[in-house]
């Protein structure tokens, strides 16, 4: 799939903003109307190293397969992280998301969230050609004015995620 991009302005500055991404325990939070049942692939849930499983919910169309992950790769203070991932059918998908942190004007923060994936077959690029695409724009916009709502005023927080098998 072609990368895909949301963005939102979140009223808060940068450095708080990151705080809160950098700790994939919060993700669940804000992407929980269509990520469910996440757990934790390691007991620190902060920095580089720090992932989560979790299971698609409201499965996007021609979705079979719902188990996903995903792990922090990259952390660059106050300004991107990168997750890599997989999903799909036993896990073959590749996926890649960036969060990218820029300041705003009047002390806000830009967040940008770039998502691709990688299928690893035609029955897996066939299955993405079926609205998949405009349909995890929606989640996302969804889960960046979400992010949004938390940030600012600490408001439409779902649940925290345990540690796997805890």
């Amino acid at each position: 799939m072609h990368p895909l991009t949301v963005s939102i302005t979140i009223d808060a500055p940068r450095e708080r903003v990151f705080e809160y991404l950098q700790d994939i325990a919060n993700h669940a939070e804000f992407t929980d109307h269509y990520l469910r049942d996440w757990h934790l692939t390691r007991e620190s849930s902060v920095g580089l190293g720090a992932g989560a499983r979790f299971r698609v919910a409201a499965r996007g169309p021609g979705s079979r397969f719902s188990w996903g992950d995903v792990t922090f790769a990259e952390v660059d203070p106050p300004h991107r992280i990168v997750e890599v991932g997989r999903g799909g059918k036993t896990n073959r998908v590749r996926t890649l998301g960036v969060y990218e942190l820029a300041p705003a004007p009047g002390g806000a923060t830009r967040v940008r969230f770039t998502l691709e994936s990688r299928p690893a077959t035609f029955a897996d690029r066939l299955q993405e050609s079926f609205g998949v695409r405009g349909w995890l724009r929606r989640q996302n916009m969804k889960a960046m004015r979400r992010l949004r709502s938390i940030i600012e005023s600490g408001e439409g927080r779902g649940q925290r995620v345990t540690v796997a098998g805890g």
